[in-house]
């Protein structure tokens, strides 16, 4: 049986401080997510980003959070289960998918030990990111290895890098914007807003900013929108260093400014929705473009679990663990064309 782990950023466990608290250390204490030294970077941590920064975003978790649980944790399991559905029915007993979060829970250590108990001796580690960064892919391939550590019998691991090109991705990431279009008629303007990163990541070498903008460039030619009928924009940057330009806020308050009344903003490199969609764009986003003069700012639900996602996703994921040992056939077929 082969296994699949399915791995997104992370989630607290509860939308309170001390949760927050716990989520942010063990994300802000990654070396690949803040890459200063740890002389520098341990004071700032432990004194005033965990003293107050846990609060403010337990309150911006809490206007968000389901009856389920955590927006991301939700879509990422339901993500998960359709897919494990589909393939039971299609492949019985072949494949085994288990959700991790980098940070949090499930851990990547539980999940790939769930995988381990059920037989599965050859691993697709999967990051839930279209596009490579060394914060995020890189840092799961990291949690993966520590895991391995404490094995001993080590099994056959495949990490998928990224997708941010592939044709089922874009045709998913079209087909969710027209479907909102013909529901809710179209705006002046569509935002396509990516996470931010710093500059000094591209500078060292993240192809991310280039995987982007072929992202937004792919997106674009689908929906056969002229240039000026969209924007990107780069948006959730922290601390006072300089990250990827034009920042989302910047941009909604110039749109809001110049006489732009509505508009649409999509997030491709969020497969499922979470704080950053759900609250930084929905809510706060949708408050700097009304306060810069303009009219509507509607946001475009990420593709979540919906049908044409679950089809996209698996059409991405198959190929490589199908054709495990058939590397002519992965060759043809699992390339974007």
């Amino acid at each position: 049986m082969i296994g699949i782990l399915i791995v997104n950023l992370g989630t607290p466990d509860a939308p309170t401080a001390p949760a927050v608290r716990r989520y942010l250390r063990a994300f802000l204490s990654d070396t690949r997510v803040v890459e200063l030294p740890r002389i520098l970077w341990w004071p700032i941590l432990n004194g005033p980003v965990l003293l107050t920064r846990p609060t403010r975003s337990a309150r911006n978790y809490a206007s968000i959070w389901l009856p389920e649980g955590s927006p991301l944790l939700v879509y990422s399991q339901r993500q998960c289960n359709a897919l494990q559905a589909r393939w039971a029915r299609r492949f019985p007993d072949e494949v085994r998918v288990e959700l991790a979060m980098r940070y949090g829970n499930p851990s990547v250590a539980r999940g790939m030990a769930a995988l381990r108990d059920a037989g599965c001796h050859k691993i697709l580690v999967v990051p839930l990111y279209a596009q490579y960064a060394a914060a995020t892919t890189a840092s799961i391939f990291d949690a993966v290895a520590h895991t391995l550590r404490g094995w001993r019998e080590i099994p056959e691991i495949r990490m998928i890098r990224d997708w941010h090109a592939h044709p089922a991705y874009i045709r998913a990431l079209a087909e969710n914007i027209r479907a909102w279009w013909q529901e809710h008629g179209p705006a002046e303007r569509l935002l396509i807003s990516f996470h931010g990163l710093p500059q000094a990541c591209i500078t060292r070498g993240d192809p991310y900013r280039a995987q982007c903008e072929k992202t937004t460039a792919l997106l674009v030619q689908a929906l056969g929108l002229s240039d000026d009928q969209w924007t990107q924009s780069f948006q959730s940057r922290f601390g006072a260093a300089q990250w990827l330009k034009p920042y989302t806020d910047k941009m909604l308050m110039e749109l809001g400014r110049s006489g732009v009344r509505r508009v649409d903003v999509v997030c491709p490199g969020f497969t499922a929705d979470c704080v950053e969609t759900l609250q930084e764009i929905a809510m706060e986003g949708k408050e700097t473009f009304l306060q810069a003069g303009g009219k509507v700012l509607r946001y475009i639900p990420a593709l979540n679990d919906h049908p044409r996602w679950i089809d996209a996703f698996s059409e991405i994921l198959e190929p490589h663990w199908r054709y495990w040992e058939d590397p002519e056939h992965f060759a043809v077929s699992a390339q974007p064309g």
